[in-house]
């Protein structure tokens, strides 16, 4: 099955009601986490991963959980034939209350499936390019960077090498931001 083929499938219209709950959650660079999830959903698709329906689905509500944690999981789970398969890939990439944030990194880069690794590397690509110097402090900017190079780049090496590209070209160039800076 091609592409064009894989889309005409794919039913995202329940989840994207569901996602429609993330409209609250505002975002420090602006907007609101339901841009994010949709950004998150496209930069897969820029990447041509069209055919697995769990993981496009899971993009839309790959924040829900810790967003909002009285979402009702169960009732992602009765979405359709595949809410199984996508609350479990949601919960793989969610930071659980008791880990850090590099406990939580270290995990799905250790443990995280496949779909866990692509998933959490398009929501990185998406928070890099939303990383500007008049929304975060140099030292979190620095910080993220690190974070990115220590643990998503080694993701995206294993699980797709044009994210890997994209990922230092995103981190080089807010580095050289920085540097110009002087900040």
């Amino acid at each position: 099955m091609d592409d064009l083929s894989a889309l005409r499938k794919l039913v995202l219209a329940p989840y994207i009601l569901k996602a429609t709950a993330l409209v609250s959650v505002s975002r420090k660079v602006g907007g609101n986490q339901f841009r994010h999830s949709f950004a998150t959903l496209g930069i897969l698709l820029d990447y041509h991963l069209v055919h697995d329906p769990v993981l496009l689905k899971a993009s839309l509500l790959h924040d829900l959980f810790e967003e909002l944690p009285a979402t009702e999981v169960d009732e992602v789970r009765y979405i359709d034939h595949d809410g199984n398969a996508v609350v479990d890939l949601v919960l793989e990439v969610t930071r659980r209350d008791t880990e850090t944030k590099e406990d939580y990194l270290q995990r799905v880069l250790d443990y995280g499936s496949w779909n866990a690794k692509l998933l959490k590397c398009a929501d990185r690509i998406s928070n890099l390019t939303d990383l500007h110097r008049d929304s975060h402090k140099v030292s979190k900017i620095s910080a993220y960077l690190d974070q990115t190079e220590k643990f998503i780049m080694p993701m995206a090496e294993l699980v797709n090498k044009d994210m890997l590209t994209e990922l230092r070209d995103l981190v080089s160039r807010r580095r050289m931001i920085i540097e110009k800076y002087n900040l």
